[in-house]
């Protein structure tokens, strides 16, 4: 469980291109929920907690910005992103923090299960607490 970098497949031609993301192909499980984050000013941080269960894949699909995740509890790593052929997959408890906004910033989240704030941890503390062996 953790955190990779998933480079995504682009197909296309000088008139464009297209990713599919197909559940229990390239995205490994069967997305229940989809949503995306628009508008967000540069210096805001988002995020800022982890799940229990929750598998997500997060792809920036205009712009550009920062993913700090912590997957292990000995600090937070940084992962830029800024093309959409590129996607974050999250499977299990992940401390998640993302900021540094482009103002064209556009998220894009495919998730495994539907909304359920009892999986949420929100303090990063907890989250240490969490993760100690």
């Amino acid at each position: 469980m953790g955190f990779e970098i998933i480079e995504l497949k682009s197909f296309g031609d000088k008139n464009g291109s297209l990713v599919p993301l197909e559940a229990n192909r390239n995205v490994p499980f069967d997305i229940k929920r989809v949503y995306y984050i628009f508008g967000t000013k540069s210096d805001f941080v988002r995020g800022k907690h982890s799940h229990l269960k929750l598998k997500q894949y997060i792809i920036c699909v205009s712009g550009s910005c920062d993913f700090y995740l912590d997957a292990d509890a000995k600090g937070k790593k940084l992962i830029s992103l800024n093309t959409p052929l590129k996607a974050i997959y999250i499977e299990g408890n992940v401390w998640r923090e993302f900021s540094n906004f482009s103002k064209d910033c556009v998220i894009l989240v495919l998730a495994n299960q539907y909304y359920d704030v009892s999986d949420y941890i929100r303090n990063y503390e907890e989250f240490l607490e969490c993760r100690k062996i």
